[in-house]
């Protein structure tokens, strides 16, 4: 059986890493200035404009991201994209919405770094009424259940949050370009024996409109994608030495 262990972040320097933040956006031009203010020191932004027609990717540039442009529209697509742009030796996922701090990966890149997990993801904690919609929180809880019966890892949340080393991630094979590239990497990263770490983040309502979860029909469409990639044959050939430098 796979292990998962839960934390809570600490708040001390993370060691010196070399550390790309993928942030998939697609009209977020209200929310990039809070959410790349908090990118850590030394870390570089990678806002990947999935089509936006607000000014996003000009304000991104402004602020000092790299912006990496994917017309294939898709969640999965935006983050693909950007981990193929990333030369830094570990790459952090992060929502470009407001509703997670970048600076809460600093303990995800220290686990990674000390070589106690090989992918780290962050179990939301709701700060308000409203930030977490109840029929995506039961969608997120019944993919829990689903993932731990498909593959023995006891995750709390699936969330967008995470890092893990790029050679490794890329040598995952993903290939979903919708709403379970997130679940797909969860999925082989445990067939391929990986450590996976949880740690307790806030979660703030977001700023604009979800384009995923935000309805009904958003979340069902992406339970449709994250039940297709369960339903997938583990993929060999990646052993848990490969998530390694």
């Amino acid at each position: 059986m796979n292990a998962v262990t839960t934390s809570s972040p600490r708040a001390s320097d993370p060691h010196p890493a070399s550390v790309d933040v993928v942030l998939p956006c697609l009209d977020e031009a209200e929310a990039l200035p809070w959410v790349l203010d908090r990118i850590p020191p030394g870390w570089r932004a990678l806002v990947v404009d999935n089509g936006s027609t607000d000014g996003s990717a000009d304000i991104a540039h402004a602020l000092g991201a790299t912006v990496v442009r994917e017309a294939r529209r898709g969640f999965g697509a935006a983050c693909h994209a950007g981990l193929s742009a990333a030369t830094a030796d570990i790459v952090c996922f992060c929502d470009c919405d407001a509703s997670l701090d970048p600076g809460d990966l600093v303990p995800f890149v220290r686990r990674l770094v000390a070589d106690e997990a090989d992918l780290v993801l962050g179990r939301r904690r709701p700060q308000r009424r409203g930030a977490w919609p109840p029929h995506a929180r039961a969608a997120n809880l019944a993919l829990a259940r689903l993932l731990r019966r498909r593959t023995g890892l006891c995750l709390h949340d699936l969330g967008p949050l995470r890092a893990a080393r790029r050679a490794p991630l890329l040598a995952l094979g993903l290939t979903d370009r919708r709403s379970g590239y997130p679940l797909q990497m969860v999925v082989r990263a445990a067939d391929a024996g990986w450590r996976i770490a949880e740690f307790d983040v806030p979660y703030r309502p977001r700023t604009g409109a979800s384009k995923v979860t935000g309805t009904w029909r958003g979340t069902w469409q992406a339970v449709r994608d994250m039940n297709r990639v369960l339903a997938e044959e583990p993929v060999g050939g990646n052993v848990r030495e490969g998530a390694r430098p």
